[in-house]
This record gives C-alpha cells, sequence and structure tokens, in this order.
C-alpha cells in the first residue's frame, strides 16, 4: 500500500475537543470558528445532538448550527447518538451526521446506555432518516483498539460493526482510538483487516495523544491506506470515560507531520497556530500541542 499523496483533515475541535470543558460562551465557539475557518479546513465536526444535561458543553447546538451557513465552503457534520439525535441535527440544518458505536460493551453502557450490539442496531435506523433527508453518514467505531473498561478490543468486534454500517447503507466509517492507547504496528493490524470489507467508502481515523503515540498511528494509518483524519486545534478534547486521556492529536502538529513527509494537506500551518491560540483563550488554559509551544521549523 503505498502512501497517498493527500490527506483530508477533519477538525473537531469545536464537538470533540470541548465535550470535556466546562461551558464557554457561543460567542467563544464562533471566534474559534472563524479562526478555524480561516485555516483553509474543508471539513469541521461543529457539535453535538445529544442530551444537554449529559454534555452541558454542547447544549447550544441549534444556536451554532445557525452560524454556520456564513462558511459555505465548509461542509460541516454533527455528532448523534440516537435516531432523535438524527433528526434534531437536519431539522437544524446538517447535511452530514456521524453516528458512534462503541465496540466495546463496557463503554457503550457508560456512554449511550446500550451494550454495543443494541447501538449497532441503530445504524439501521439513522442511516433511513439521513437518506429520506438526502444527508450523509458516517459510522465511527470508537474504542477500536482498547475501552477504560473491558481492557484490549478483539477486532472481530470492530469488524462487526463495520459489516453491519456497511449492510444498512453508511457513506463512510472511521475507526477511532478513544483513549489514546493504539501503537503503530496495532493500527496498521486493524487497518489491514477493515479496508477489503468497506469496498469504496472512504476510512477514516481518530487518534488521542494521551500515551504519546498520536502522530506515529495517525502516519501508521496514512501509510495502510487511509485518507482521512481526525484532529483539533491545540490538542484539544478527551473521553469523558477515561481518566487521563485527555487530548486529541494536535491539527497543527498532525499537518507538520504531514507536510514534510510529502503528504498535502488542505490546512497553512500558520493559521492554524493561531487557531490553537484561539481555543486556549477560549477555554482558559493551556493546551498540548507541541506546535503551539515550538513553532514551525520554518519560521525559527
Amino acid at each position: 500500500m503505498s502512501t497517498p499523496s493527500h490527506v483530508t483533515i477533519r477538525e473537531v475541535a469545536l464537538r470533540d475537543g470541548l465535550q470535556i470543558e466546562s461551558p464557554i460562551p457561543l460567542s467563544a465557539k464562533l471566534d474559534m470558528l472563524a479562526a478555524i475557518a480561516a485555516t483553509g479546513v474543508r471539513e469541521v465536526e461543529a457539535t453535538a445532538f445529544v442530551s444537554p444535561s449529559k454534555v452541558p458543553a454542547l447544549a447550544d447546538a441549534p444556536e451554532l448550527a445557525a452560524a454556520l451557513s456564513d462558511y459555505p465552503d465548509i461542509e460541516f457534520s454533527a455528532l448523534v447518538a440516537s435516531p432523535n439525535g438524527a433528526r434534531r441535527a437536519i431539522a437544524a440544518g446538517f447535511r452530514s451526521v456521524e453516528y458512534v458505536v462503541s465496540a466495546a460493551d463496557g463503554h457503550s453502557r457508560a456512554n449511550v446506555g446500550r451494550s454495543s450490539a443494541e447501538a449497532a442496531e441503530q445504524i439501521a435506523d439513522i442511516t433511513a432518516i439521513a437518506r429520506d433527508a438526502g444527508v450523509s453518514v458516517e459510522v465511527i467505531i470508537s474504542t477500536s483498539w482498547d475501552c477504560p473498561f473491558d481492557g484490549p478490543t478483539p477486532p472481530q468486534r470492530v469488524l462487526d460493526i463495520v459489516d453491519a454500517a456497511c449492510e444498512f447503507g453508511a457513506d463512510r466509517l472511521a475507526i477511532a482510538d478513544t483513549i489514546g492507547t493504539a501503537t503503530p504496528g496495532r493500527v496498521t493490524s486493524l487497518v489491514a483487516q477493515v479496508r477489503p470489507r468497506i469496498g469504496d467508502r472512504p476510512l477514516g481515523a481518530h487518534f488521542h495523544n494521551t500515551r504519546g503515540t498520536g502522530l506515529a498511528s495517525a502516519w501508521a494509518a496514512v501509510s495502510a491506506g487511509v485518507t482521512r483524519l481526525d484532529s483539533s486545534i491545540g490538542g484539544l478534547g478527551g473521553c469523558p470515560f477515561a481518566p487521563g486521556a485527555s487530548g486529541n492529536i494536535a491539527t497543527e502538529d498532525l499537518v507538520y507531520l504531514l507536510r514534510d513527509s510529502g503528504v498535502g494537506v488542505d490546512i497553512d500551518l500558520d493559521a492554524a497556530i493561531e487557531a490553537a491560540r484561539v481555543a486556549r483563550t477560549a477555554v482558559g488554559h493551556d493546551l498540548p500541542s507541541a506546535l503551539l509551544r515550538a513553532g514551525d521549523r520554518l519560521r525559527g
């Protein structure tokens, strides 16, 4: 498998990045959105239509959605956890929704109150709702490598969800390292098992840098043929069910790695570093990004 010449980076700071933060004002989110848009990014995960009581940081999803029309060149998506969430996202104007299914029962029950198999069954309803509205659906398989409750995830559990997503008509899929435990060899192995089962559907990957292996895992995924990666400006974000698992891979760090490795991206590095500064101001604390701290070597 040859390394792709271009990788699409989806910015997830506004959803995954903010979900475990104390709620910030809508105005601060709009400042982040403007800075993110200035990077040239083509895809942004904007928010989630989930219970406001469970994720208060994203309770303003409809209000944020109303501002997205100011950025017609960006494809915005929203995460949903149920058919009702899908209906709400579509009603708010989203043309792309993401449905997360955990491959591990322990995480699935903690996150959505259902077993993994029960959550996978809802793929059918969500894709039907989206199809009727002309909306695309991505199924994201969380805890694809490890679960904070159940330990290592058997690859077959991931593959069963992949098969269900394809059967029910998902437009694309992604595998997610929810708690930041993946390492390159394990990533390569799982990608090799998933890709033959999805036909021509795009495959994405989502990594956290909790144990310092996020960027190495992302490069392993790209080297195995993955052409879509999630990241968050500043490395903002984390999993509420995994203490210490804070920090998506930082967008600017990922852009630096890919750019210097000859892989094309749509994101301007200087603008991404500036967006990370805006995010740091919005949340009011330091962020783990290496480039935010050290800068680009070409600007040294």
